[in-house]
């Protein structure tokens, strides 16, 4: 079945649904590189944030939300769109898989200009406004879409920015994106540990902002030898350590390439001690980026429209955080692809929810979920759906499997907790995983007889609803 997005889509303000004078403010902010399980609320016992787990205590925290594709580029590009990534063509007319193709997507058609998130929300009068990273193509860069930017800054004077704008009187409804850099900083750890003269040069010279914050996190408490740092402090190795069991050559042949041979390195060459500070750096890169959001939500209490403002809080990928002895992200394993989506609008989205059954999208499903709320009906992609009712907790029927791009491979996850990957970068390797049974992919059960019926449904969604033009 070829899924075809729809060319132009009637745009109603629902009077029924949403009231002029109920719509609210809306709030989005996006970390980089941050994996779903990087939140105390999350229960990880390594790192604190406060503010993420306030909007997540205060409304409802999805624990399977996806990525559209585990890169920076790609992801913005689903966000912006409400489409996957790899509907759009570079300007060599390959299919988008990573950041190279996605920052040379051409000029894009008069129907995705009409359909993207900012489009909608103008036409329901809403204000737009924009700060932080962008990494997005010039034909959907804030400014071309409309949005007021606040400024280019990635790291607090963003969140004092934002803290301004929402401290000001407004005589409409607002949308702002708040785009925040960290935790991606802890990508110049291995980059910085492997890197060839010329290359530490550039380092140097243009990353002085990310290595200062990377050499602060990677500092010790003080007062703590480092013996008792590394038996009470510092977080232990994953419990998928070691590479996957049978372990797809496409991910060999993607650290060998010339581009990213500091990760291949970093595979063969840290020491524990090494990957496990590269853990302890990325929990306080985190840390650092909490303290900005919580710049934003005392600006809203402060403002008196905390009960009129919808938050929404989420990342664009994650980071694989020396599980598999990787860093960095792409590769569609939990710790790169599953991202943390917590959302919270007091008196309207009950509180302290945890949603660990249903499977999102922030690509294909912000779009309509955003514009339900500013009370028009849009779509994108007719696959995404708006997360209304599952955030005021509602029963209903939602899809049972979700499929993601990657760079060098694509997957469907299920609601069950099956996830089927397909690797094409060495031909094609199939990898079934069960996150029930092996919650940390340290094997599969791809040839396992018993999964044999799993493996055919979901290669037939695989085929036939979320990739059906890949050949």
């Amino acid at each position: 079945m070829k899924i075809k997005l729809i060319t132009l889509l009637s745009i109603v303000l629902t009077a029924g649904c949403v009231k002029q004078n109920q719509r609210p403010d809306i709030i989005y902010i996006i970390t980089d590189q941050q994996n779903a399980r990087m939140m105390s609320c999350a229960g990880n016992k390594y790192l604190k944030t406060p503010a993420m787990d306030y909007i997540a205590n205060n409304g409802i925290r999805f624990t399977r939300a996806y990525t559209t594709n585990p890169v920076c580029s790609p992801a913005r590009v689903g966000m912006i769109t409400g489409r996957f990534p790899g509907y759009f063509k570079d300007k060599n007319g390959n299919q988008v898989r990573n950041n190279s193709g996605s920052m040379n997507i051409p000029e894009v058609s008069e129907e995705v200009k009409s359909t993207t998130i900012a489009a909608f929300l103008k036409k329901a009068g809403y204000d737009l406004v924009y700060g932080g990273k962008k990494h997005l193509p010039p034909s959907l860069s804030p400014e071309s879409l409309g949005f007021r930017v606040l400024t280019n800054d990635q790291r607090g004077i963003l969140a004092q920015k934002a803290a301004e704008y929402i401290k000001e009187e407004h005589k409409k409804p607002y949308f702002m994106m708040v785009s925040f850099i960290n935790p991606h900083d802890i990508c110049f750890m291995a980059i910085r540990d492997f890197a060839d003269s010329a290359t530490r040069k550039r380092l140097l010279k243009f990353s002085k902002t990310e290595l200062k914050n990377l050499d602060k996190a990677l500092e010790l408490p003080q007062g703590i030898s480092k013996e008792q740092f590394f038996a009470e402090y510092c977080p232990p190795l994953p419990p998928n350590f070691e590479p996957q069991k049978d372990e797809a050559k496409a991910i060999g042949a993607f650290l060998d390439k010339d581009s990213r041979l500091f990760r291949r390195r970093a595979r063969d060459e840290y020491t524990d001690e090494q990957w496990r500070m590269h853990r302890w750096a990325y929990a306080r890169l985190t840390e650092m980026v909490d303290a900005h959001v919580q710049v934003i939500l005392d600006a809203l209490k402060e403002s008196g429209r905390e009960k009129k403002t919808l938050v929404i809080f989420s990342s664009d990928h994650g980071e694989n955080d020396g599980s598999h002895k990787l860093e960095h992200k792409n590769v569609l394993y939990e710790e790169s692809s599953n991202i943390p989506f917590v959302v919270m609008w007091k008196g309207h989205i009950p509180a302290g929810q945890v949603n660990n059954k249903d499977i999102i999208s922030n690509g294909l499903d912000l779009l309509p979920t955003i514009c339900d709320y500013a009370g028009i009906k849009a779509q994108a992609d007719p696959r995404g759906r708006s997360l209304k009712p599952l955030f005021e907790g509602k029963s209903i029927k939602w899809r049972k499997t979700l499929g993601v791009e990657g760079e060098i491979s694509r997957m469907v996850v299920s609601e069950d907790g099956l996830k089927y990957v397909r690797y094409d970068a060495m031909g094609i390797e199939e990898r079934l995983m069960d996150l029930k049974k092996d919650p940390y992919e340290k094997t599969h059960f791809t040839y396992d007889e018993s999964y044999s019926e799993q493996l055919s449904r979901l290669r037939k969604a695989f085929d036939e609803v979320w990739f059906p033009d890949i050949k």
